[in-house]
């Protein structure tokens, strides 16, 4: 197949930039946001409520835990693009580097790891989204075209035995292969 990235259907028509290394030596190729985006702040009260609570040394609830926990969910931006891949590469898709320092973003997951079979599988086209928390205080604003993360191409080894192990086949997108 080749390695190399293309637009999903979704975005044909928006005039999206498909990823560039954005000097000669440079090791990432920029994604960048498909369209407008808010990233929120983790600083909503369910949060501000429990720190509140566990400083003042008081009882906190399990649904006083359960909002703080939705409010620091991280939030997927869409990049509108989809990457194809040899069959022993994986896409790594880390942080810009000025992203926290800058602007409070961080990939709450470390890095995304894009296996080769995750495009054009039985449902799911395959769109790379850039999973974010903002630890700023404040919303954060992501415009339609800014650069927001970068993707790395990684061969990877494996076992022995490997060939020996039955494989599912991947049927869907996001998040499918594990519990």
């Amino acid at each position: 197949m080749g390695r190399s990235f293309a637009i999903v259907e979704k975005y044909q028509k928006a005039d999206l930039k498909l990823p560039q290394r954005s000097t000669k030596f440079a090791a990432g190729y920029d994604f960048q946001a498909a369209e407008d985006f808010v990233v929120p702040s983790i600083w909503r009260h369910n949060v501000l409520q429990v720190i509140w609570s566990i400083w003042r040394q008081n009882r906190v609830t399990d649904e006083a835990y359960q909002g703080a926990h939705k409010d620091f969910k991280p939030v997927l931006v869409p990049t509108g693009v989809k990457v194809y891949l040899e069959d022993d590469e994986y896409l790594m898709v880390a942080n810009r580097s000025s992203n926290p320092l800058k602007r409070g973003l961080v990939l709450p997951n470390g890095v995304g790891i894009i296996d080769a079979d995750y495009v054009d599988n039985p449902s799911n086209e395959g769109e790379l989204f850039i999973q974010m928390t903002n630890f700023g205080l404040r919303d954060l604003k992501i415009k339609k075209g800014e650069r927001i993360g970068q993707g790395i191409f990684m061969k990877y080894l494996v076992t022995d035995q490997d060939a020996q192990d039955e494989k599912n086949v991947r049927q869907n997108g996001f998040g499918s292969t594990g519990v």
